[in-house]
């Protein structure tokens, strides 16, 4: 059981059929989100300010990620 599950991981199921308009779009979305984030981070609680900074950081790593994508030339490695 344990190698059927290695080899699941092994294998990846990817289909290759986002065209460059699917992943900037994505893109936008991802700023505009991250940027309501910061924006109610701002203007909010403690506790939803968490909540708020959490999205934020994650969506960064989005946004960063689809850049790198299309070839950002400032972002040499997104997972650095």
């Amino acid at each position: 059981m344990a190698r059927e599950y290695a080899q699941d991981i092994t294998t990846p199921q990817f289909a290759y059929d986002k065209s460059w308009v699917d992943i900037e779009g994505m893109l936008d979305r991802a700023e505009r989100k991250q940027n309501k984030h910061y924006i109610a981070m701002q203007n909010c609680k403690k506790k939803e300010r968490m909540h708020h900074m959490r999205n934020y950081k994650a969506l960064e790593g989005v946004v960063k990620a689809l850049r790198w994508v299309l070839g950002d030339k400032d972002i040499d490695h997104p997972l650095e």
